[in-house]
């Protein structure tokens, strides 16, 4: 707070000496005379960034004030007319003021009930520091997860575990509405697989954001963007819907929102219920390093069904104290169960193929997530110029549980049981408390210059308690001390940034920030005592510079530093069971990792984007997989074993074939490279590989429309891990009902069949052989019904606290 104070005052000096570099004036008309509280938005003329806004005052006229000198567009709104765009114009040196003709808004062409429907929103959005992704523009996103929708999605891919990686690099820093979701790991996978695609409105993309986001994320950050809006009186949506696989799923939602006077209510619920079956099959065969011989091979086959049950809420209120000063509270979170069974056999085999013995394994789970977060935040615009603060207040809270119990029964190869059954169970309850503030003030200086600054702190507690028993030969449950861990974490990050944007001209324009970075972390485990302490400081640089030489054509070049934080429970020393020679153990030696990455852009007439990309990232963690060849175990661990290397070359396109067909493609060819220290042996992978995700769009008559879409992925490198080629094809058809007012969609996810993950680790003694199935051919349909009491609502678009803390949030270690 006190480098905001200062910050303030500095600037206030400043304000008094403010050059008023451009000024625009205007009237809004109608029919029926002048029209009050229209919406003006200033445009950039090359890529219709929004850079302003007004209000019309009671006899419909406008002012927008010290205007950066350039090439605009202005977009008029008003409840019940439709939206007005101006021609393209220009504030110079020699002009610096223009002033618009008045305009007379045209009553909306086509009402629908009550809704008016002016144009369609595209698939994906290209944009110059981002990609947007509108989720309801796409029928193939019915019924889907946010996971699903992200994985066919441009520059993103996903791998066996469902981490998500942006441009072949993983570490993806993930938003919800531009805050933060304070997960990670596998727990951002189990909320992104439970979230149905319903409540998404849009997803952004940034591969190089600027200092005011966490310097968390390896590489760049996703946002995605709940369904919210602030049009007069209520509205909303229902949706319903079902899917069929080798198993059942359905996915429901409701939307709400409700505006009067100053206030708006608003409120989403989200409940699905999926039946699923995974099979997983490892091979891992047994070497003496030495002598260069092979000594047995294990081949083991697990079937997993799991019943997963969700529910996702979010509520909140804005009150508009004023037209300047906005105070709203935000209320979300969710409450998932998932219960399993898991059948795995594993068949030991001698150097010749000859079956020696097996183990079968049944394993049951019982896990639990519950989630609420608060926020609170206050927004005020001090002027029309751009100058405001705000100030955002989070409290977060996780609670998980999760009961298992393993029984193995060991044969020989004639089916005789060679010893007794083996019995473990586990309780594994753990807590985590998130608080986290920042203040961000923008302010507007002379000479085309903009300054963003602000301030934040964070502060997390986890509790994980790991209680692991056997059963003893008298039938009575012990507590396996060896296994058992409470372990104890806290952390703090304190945090500013400097944010300078500045218009050098016409065509150059510039924009530098730099970041700061404190974290105080200890953790403590209270079955060992065994205790580390981890205090640094980081600074995070960032730079962009833009050039538009004319109307067809873009380049920007960026910069940017980043930082990975391990995650909370890869820290704690503790284990998680596949079966009784597989099993996953934490890391509490674990630093942070570095990056950095350089970005060049070019856009072509607002559809062409090609982008050159380098990162070179140190101290890189990495899942590894580790032997103990005297008991014939393997488990997996996070390690920093190397440094990572990765160039990329991606080109994006929008292509309208004809009036009815529309394409989106995207092409991405990537090298990673790696290098690093595993158990004292030399580790290096490398590899090409391409990514390619088309989109095609069919809008027929009557409210027809069908989609043809899917992407390939070659062989890619993914750490110590070589994951084979993968790829998938979806249809969906859609049709508008109930004069407009509904939408039914049927689309058929992977309807090849084809989509499997395959792949390889081979180093050292290490050498095994991943494959994973998954009840990946769903038939999914749903009906959507919209409904707008008050005020008609006005459909209309383009036609072409704490970000990092949430994210490392890790409850659910059950991936392999």
């Amino acid at each position: 707070m006190v480098l905001c104070v200062i910050i303030a005052n500095a600037m206030l000096p400043a304000h008094a000496q403010t050059i008023v570099t451009g000024q625009i004036i205007g009237q809004v008309l109608s029919v029926k005379g002048s029209v009050e509280a229209a919406t003006i938005s200033l445009l950039k003329a090359t890529d219709s960034t929004s850079v302003k806004m007004a209000i019309t005052d009671k006899g419909g006229n406008f002012s927008i004030e010290q205007v950066q000198l350039g090439k605009y567009i202005l977009s008029i709104e008003s409840i019940g007319f439709q939206k007005y765009y101006s021609d393209v114009f220009e504030l110079d040196s020699v002009h610096s003021n223009y002033t618009l003709q008045p305009v007379k808004l045209s009553m909306a062409m086509k009402t629908l009930g009550d809704v008016v429907v002016n144009s369609k929103k595209p698939m994906i959005e290209q944009k110059l520091d981002k990609t947007i992704i509108h989720v309801d523009a796409s029928p193939t996103n019915v019924g889907l997860t946010v996971l699903e929708v992200l994985e066919k999605s441009p520059g993103i891919s996903v791998d066996k575990d469902g981490n998500v990686s942006l441009k072949g690099k993983q570490g993806v820093l993930i938003l919800i509405d531009g805050k933060p979701t304070y997960l990670s790991g596998a727990d951002v996978v189990n909320m992104l697989k439970n979230m149905p695609s319903n409540n998404l409105d849009q997803i952004e993309i940034m591969p190089n954001p600027p200092a005011k986001y966490d310097a968390a994320g390896n590489s760049g950050v996703i946002n995605i963007k709940t369904k919210k809006n602030k049009i007069k009186g209520l509205n909303g949506s229902v949706t319903i819907g079902a899917g069929q696989g080798i198993y059942p799923k359905s996915n429901n939602s409701f939307n709400m929102n409700y505006r009067v006077g100053r206030i708006n209510m608003f409120g989403n619920y989200s409940y699905a219920w999926r039946k699923n079956v995974q099979y997983l099959d490892l091979t891992r065969n047994f070497w003496d390093i030495k002598a260069d011989k092979l000594e047995s091979i294990f081949k083991q086959q697990a079937k997993i069904i799991g019943i997963n049950q969700t529910h996702n809420y979010k509520m909140g209120v804005d009150y508009f104290v004023n037209a300047k000063t906005t105070v709203g509270i935000v209320v979300n979170g969710f409450i998932n169960s998932d219960n399993s069974t898991t059948d795995n056999a594993t068949y030991i085999y001698d150097a010749t193929k000859k079956l020696q013995n097996r183990t079968l394994a049944y394993n049951t789970g019982n896990e639990s997530w519950k989630n609420f977060n608060t926020n609170l935040n206050v927004k005020h615009a001090f002027d029309s110029t751009g100058k405001e603060i705000t100030v955002d207040m989070d409290y977060i809270s996780y609670t998980y549980g999760a009961k298992e119990l393993f029984h193995n029964t060991f044969y020989n190869a004639a089916n005789v049981q060679i010893k007794s059954d083996e019995n473990l169970r586990s309780n594994l309850p753990s807590t985590i408390k998130i608080f986290s503030g920042k203040l961000d003030i923008t302010y507007p200086f002379k000479g085309n210059i903009k300054l963003d600054a602000g301030i934040k702190r964070s502060y997390v507690e986890t509790d994980n308690n790991a209680q692991y028993d056997t059963l003893n030969t008298a039938n009575v449950w012990d507590r396996d001390a060896y296994r058992s861990n409470h372990f104890l974490y806290k952390e703090t990050i304190n945090a500013a940034y400097v944010n300078m944007t500045k218009q050098m001209n016409k065509k150059w324009s510039t924009q530098l920030g730099l970041r700061l970075e404190h974290t105080l972390s200890n953790g403590r485990q209270l079955t060992t005592g065994t205790k580390f302490t981890n205090d640094y400081v980081e600074f995070f640089p960032t730079a962009y510079i833009g050039y538009t030489p004319n109307d067809k054509n873009q380049f920007a070049i960026s910069y940017g530093r980043r930082i990975e934080r391990p995650d909370y429970s890869d820290l704690n020393p503790f284990y998680h069971f596949l079966d009784k020679y597989t099993y996953q153990v934490g890391n509490p030696e674990l630093k942070p990792q570095f990056s950095n990455n350089i970005e060049v852009t070019h856009t072509y007439g607002g559809f062409l984007t090609t982008s050159l990309n380098y990162g070179k990232t140190d101290n890189i963690i990495t899942e590894v997989f580790e032997q103990v060849d005297s008991t014939n175990t393997t488990f997996i661990t996070n390690k920093n074993i190397a440094q990572q290397d990765n160039i990329s070359l991606s080109v994006s396109a929008g292509l309208p074939i004809t009036k009815w067909w529309t394409t989106n493609i995207y092409v991405q060819g990537f090298r990673n490279v790696f290098k690093g220290v595993v158990n004292g042996g030399n580790l290096e992978v490398e590899g090409n590989s391409f990514i390619t995700t088309i989109q095609n769009q069919f809008s027929l008559k009557k409210g027809w429309m069908f989609e043809l879409s899917g992407f390939y992925r070659t062989r890619t490198v993914e750490g110590a891990i070589v994951a084979r080629p993968m790829g998938v094809v979806n249809i969906a058809v859609s049709k508008q009902v109930l004069k407009n007012k509904a939408t039914v969609r049927l689309n058929v996810r992977d309807f090849l069949h084809v989509q499997q993950f395959s792949g390889y680790s081979r180093y050292q003694n290490i050498d095994v052989d991943i494959q994973n199935r998954w009840d990946n051919r769903v038939v999914n349909l749903s009906f959507t019904y919209r409904f707008s009491k008050g005020q008609k609502l006005q459909i209309q678009s383009k036609k072409s606290s704490a970000e990092e803390e949430q994210r490392r949030v890790k409850l659910d270690n059950n991936n392999l």
